[in-house]
C-alpha cells in the first residue's frame, strides 16, 4: 500500500472500530443504499398491480435478503463471498425487463426467471480464471468511472426532491440537500477522527432533524407499519417461461461487469486491484444470493455502487462495519417500523450526501486509470469512446426509442453500454508496444507485479 493510500485509510479491511463508532459507520452505509434497495420492489409492485399489503411484503423481503447477502459477501460461506466490504441490494438493472415479464406472465414467472438465470453469473464466477483477461485495469477503471457518472443525475434527482415529485427543485429541497452536502464535505475535510469518517452519517442525520423541524418528513407510514414481518418462501409461487429466462440470464452476465467494477473501486481505496479469489467469490455471492432472493420473494441482488463511494470518501475499508449495516437491514426486514422510519426521510436529505458519494466513485475510477494504465493512443481512444457512448445513451435515451424494448433495456443503460464498449474495444483494437495493461497482473495478495 502506498503512503498516500495508507494515510487515507482510517480502518483497514480487518480492523474493528469501537462498537459505538462501528454502528454509526454501518448506518451511513444503510442510509446510502436504502432507497435504492426498496425502489425496485415498489416500482415492480406498482406495475403489476399488487395490493398495499403485498407491496409492503416485497419491500420487507428486499431488505431481509439484502442484509443476508451482505453478510455472505463480507464473511463468506466457503468459496462464496468476496471478504470485502461489499454492500448488497436489489439491482436496478433488472427493473425494466421484470416489469415487462411481470405484466405479461405474473410474479411467479418473474421469480422463476431470476432463479434460473442466476446460473449465468455463478458460471462466470466459477470460470473467472479463464475470463479475467477480459477485465484489465483499463476496462475496470472505465466501468468504475461510468458507475459514478451515471449515478450523479440520480443523486441530483434525490437532491431536488425525487424524480416526478410535485415540489421537485423547490427551495426547501435544494436547501436541505445543500445543508447535508456542505456539512458532509466540511466535516470530511476539516475535522479528524470519528467525526471525519462518519461525516456522511452526521450530515444525513442533521439534515433529517432539520427536515422534521420544517415539517417536511411524513411519519404516517411509520404509524401504519407493523412490528414483525415473517419471511415466507415462494409466497407468490414460481413458474418458468423460456423467453423470460433468456432475457434475465443475459442481464446477469451484464451486471457481472458492474460487480467487478464495484469491487475494483472498493479496493482502490487501498491502492490495489482485487485478487482473483475476491472477484470470484464476489460473483458467486451475487449469483447465488440472487437465486436465494428469488426463493424468498425478492429480486436479483448485486453490489451497491453507492457504498463504494462511502468507502472511498471516508477511508473506512473495514468489512466488519459493512456487516453491521447488513445486520441492520436484516433487522429492518423483520421489523417494518424501522424500515418505515428510514423511508420517511425526505429524498432531498439523502440526495445531498449521495452527490458527494457518486462523485467520489468517479474519482476512484480516474485513480485506477491513472495508476495502472498507460494512456497511449489506443487506450485513450478506448477510454474516450466508451465514456462517450455510455453518457450518450444515458442523457439522451430518446435516441434509441425505436429499438426493440429488450435492446433498449440493455444499451439504454450508460453503465452497460459503456462497459460493454470498453470490453469489446479492448479485445478488438490491437495493443501497441507501449500498452502496459497486459503486463500488469494481480498477485495472490493483491499487490501489483509487472512482467516487463
Amino acid at each position: 500500500m502506498s503512503q498516500q493510500s495508507a494515510d487515507h485509510i482510517q480502518y483497514d479491511l480487518e480492523d474493528r472500530p469501537p462498537l459505538g463508532e462501528a454502528i454509526a459507520l454501518g448506518l451511513q452505509h444503510v442510509f446510502a443504499m436504502f432507497l435504492g434497495n426498496v425502489a425496485p420492489p415498489l416500482i415492480i409492485a406498482g406495475a403489476v398491480g399488487l395490493a398495499t399489503g403485498e407491496t409492503t411484503f416485497l419491500v420487507q423481503m428486499a431488505l431481509l435478503v439484502a442484509g443476508v447477502a451482505t453478510l455472505v459477501q463480507v464473511y463468506t460461506v466457503g468459496p462464496v463471498g468476496s471478504n470485502l466490504p461489499v454492500m448488497m441490494g436489489t439491482s436496478f438493472a433488472f427493473v425494466g425487463p421484470l416489469v415487462a415479464i411481470g405484466s405479461q406472465f405474473g410474479l411467479a414467472t418473474v421469480f422463476g426467471a431470476c432463479l434460473v438465470g442466476a446460473v449465468v453469473e455463478v458460471g462466470i464466477g466459477f470460470s473467472y480464471d479463464y475470463v479475467d483477461r477480459l477485465f484489465p485495469p483499463l476496462v475496470s477503471g472505465i466501468v468504475v468511472m461510468l458507475i459514478g457518472l451515471t449515478l450523479i443525475p440520480v443523486g441530483m434527482d434525490y437532491a431536488a426532491g425525487g424524480a416526478g415529485a410535485a415540489d421537485y427543485g423547490s427551495l426547501t429541497n435544494i436547501g436541505l440537500a445543500s445543508l447535508v452536502f456542505f456539512i458532509t464535505l466540511g466535516m470530511n475535510q476539516f475535522l479528524s477522527g470519528f467525526l471525519r469518517i462518519a461525516s456522511v452519517f452526521f450530515g444525513i442525520l442533521i439534515g433529517y432533524i432539520v427536515a422534521i423541524v420544517l415539517g417536511v418528513a411524513d411519519f404516517s407510514a411509520v404509524a401504519q407499519a407493523g412490528w414483525i414481518a415473517v419471511p415466507t418462501p415462494l409466497e407468490f409461487g414460481i413458474a418458468f417461461e423460456p423467453s423470460a429466462i433468456i432475457t434475465i440470464a443475459f442481464l446477469y452476465a451484464v451486471t457481472a461487469v458492474e460487480t467487478i467494477g464495484d469491487m475494483t473501486g472498493i479496493v482502490a481505496a487501498a491502492n490495489r486491484e482485487p485478487t482473483r479469489d475476491e472477484i470470484r467469490g464476489g460473483l458467486l455471492a451475487d449469483g447465488l444470493m440472487s437465486a436465494f432472493a428469488a426463493v424468498f420473494n425478492a429480486f436479483p441482488n448485486t453490489s451497491f455502487s453507492q457504498n463504494v463511494g462511502v468507502v472511498n470518501f471516508t477511508g473506512v475499508l473495514s468489512r466488519h462495519v459493512v456487516a453491521i449495516g447488513g445486520g441492520f437491514l436484516i433487522l429492518a426486514g423483520f421489523v417494518p417500523k424501522i424500515a418505515a422510519l428510514v423511508t420517511a426521510m425526505p429524498d432531498a436529505v439523502l440526495g445531498g450526501g449521495a452527490l458527494i458519494l457518486f462523485a467520489t466513485i468517479f474519482s476512484s475510477g480516474v485513480s485506477i486509470i491513472n495508476r495502472q494504465v498507460d494512456l497511449d493512443h489506443r487506450n485513450t481512444t478506448i477510454l474516450a469512446v466508451s465514456i462517450a457512448l455510455g453518457l450518450a445513451v444515458e442523457v439522451r435515451p430518446d435516441a434509441i426509442a425505436n429499438f426493440p424494448q429488450i435492446v433498449q433495456t440493455v444499451i439504454g443503460s450508460g453503465l452497460i453500454m459503456g462497459g460493454i464498449s470498453a470490453l469489446v474495444l479492448n479485445l478488438v483494437i490491437p495493443e501497441t508496444e507501449k500498452t502496459t495493461d497486459s503486463n500488469i497482473h494481480s498477485s495472490g495478495d493483491g499487490s501489483m507485479t509487472n512482467e516487463d
